[in-house]
């Protein structure tokens, strides 16, 4: 997502930070070029023309011109008006505390309303709410039949709806079983349809009264540019939105909307879903999203992947075996796991600070290594996975064989692994000392 737009800003403020000074000329090229960038990633017009008008403003003050790194500030500056583009800071879902509470997810047909649903689900989940899945769209049965078995496979539990029941009434007698079984929060999957409609708006205006919903979000499909910011403020303006989720980011290497919605309908952004999968499921923080579109890395969602996928006390056991120099080859399968929980390789390395996003486009780590490497390690006896210079020839030819790879792929591994480990032992018994000696500066 914004691949194409951080190219772009990438080349202009590489111009900007090869003057040595700047004026009002080089500021308003730069400015034009960002302005076309903007355009370009299918943002608003009207939020374009304001954004550089803000950063203009700021650009031709004192701060940059009288500055000794010009380019730096400006880039601080288009850093900070971006983020404010897009609603300065996080906003969370704003539940009740000791009271029941219902978040009605709306939206057209396709969105990704009920995948939604259950990634929400999970989310809640890991924050200590108890979630119930309710689906009320009883027009398609595929999807009453979709939630029940997203809800079966994340353990959340599923309102038992049919056909034949009122949306309405679907909602009222959730909240009641919620009630009795415990839960805290319910999730309502609305119907939808394949263009706004009277009808629909009908039902889901019922549906608020009937309620009183918690929060009301908007879920919209973020490939479809600018037709989802307009989706939204349509919805908004019947219902009054708290929020909008915007589905497959990871399609979208424009990021328009993303961009454009809070500026244009006045209503956070608060999830962006970026897979298929449960977890593919983000908060959405305005400074962050802003720091990596402009290539500074988003070290603070790097961290919480991270904390999401490791475990606490499998984390200190490790820490203790490298600390030992006993970190095997079944413990290095073990944390290919965990890392392969935090998402693509390729997205965790964009996520880190000063990555050249030109480097990323040429690094392709499929998950097909990484089977290929699980079940090398997953071919060898315990032993083999635990003194790994015990593996030799025949061994090799063994281990290739029961993984369908070749000997020079365990080669590989093997070669890759006694690295790390001579890395891993070199640190321990120098400390700092040999941590700077391995640096190349």
């Amino acid at each position: 997502m914004f691949e194409n737009l951080s190219d772009r800003l990438d080349s202009v403020f590489k111009k900007l930070k090869g003057h040595g000074t700047l004026n009002e000329k080089n500021i308003e090229e730069g400015l034009k070029q960002i302005r076309m960038a903007l355009l370009e990633a299918d943002v608003n017009y009207k939020v374009a023309k304001s954004v550089i008008s803000d950063i203009k403003q700021r650009a031709l003050g004192q701060e940059v011109m009288q500055s000794l790194t010009p380019g730096q500030q400006v880039i601080k500056i288009v850093n900070d008006e971006f983020t404010r583009m897009m609603g300065s800071e996080h906003q969370d879902l704003n539940l009740n505390e000791n009271a029941l509470s219902s978040i009605m997810l709306i939206g057209l047909q396709g969105s990704g309303k009920t995948t939604t649903a259950g990634k929400l689900g999970r989310y809640l989940r890991k924050q200590g709410k108890k979630p119930f899945l309710v689906p009320v769209d009883v027009y398609r049965p595929a999807a009453i039949d979709q939630l029940k078995k997203l809800g079966k496979q994340l353990d959340i539990p599923v309102f038992a709806s049919t056909t034949e029941m009122k949306p309405l009434k679907i909602c009222q007698d959730a909240q009641l079983a919620a009630r009795e079984l415990g839960c805290d929060t319910l999730l309502i999957d609305t119907a939808g349809r394949l263009h706004l409609d009277e009808e629909l708006m009908a039902e889901l205006k019922s549906i608020k009264k009937g309620i009183n919903p918690t929060e009301i979000l908007l879920v919209a499909d973020a490939m479809t540019g600018q037709d989802a910011v307009n989706i939204a403020a349509s919805f908004d303006k019947a219902l009054d939105l708290d929020g909008v989720v915007l589905t497959k980011m990871d399609g979208d290497a424009r990021g328009g909307a993303a961009l454009s919605i809070k500026a244009v309908t006045g209503k956070p952004l608060k999830f962006i879903g970026v897979g298929e999968k449960a977890d593919a499921l983000e908060a959405f923080h305005p400074d962050r999203m802003a720091s990596r579109i402009l290539g500074m890395g988003d070290t603070l969602s790097f961290i919480e992947k991270a904390q999401d996928a490791v475990d606490e006390k499998e984390a200190k056991a490790l820490e203790k075996k490298l600390r030992k120099n006993s970190f095997t080859l079944e413990d290095f399968r073990n944390q290919m796991k965990s890392v392969r929980k935090m998402g693509s390789i390729k997205d965790l390395i964009g996520m880190l600070p000063g990555v050249n996003k030109k480097q990323l486009k040429g690094i392709n780590i499929s998950d097909r290594e990484f089977n290929k490497i699980e079940a090398i390690i997953n071919s060898m006896t315990p032993g083999e996975r635990h003194v790994y210079t015990i593996i030799k020839g025949s061994r090799k030819k063994r281990i290739a064989k029961g993984s369908g790879t070749k000997v020079q792929d365990v080669n590989k591994l093997l070669k890759s692994y006694a690295q790390s480990m001579k890395m891993i032992k070199k640190f321990n018994k120098g400390g700092m000392k040999s941590m700077k000696s391995m640096l190349p500066f």
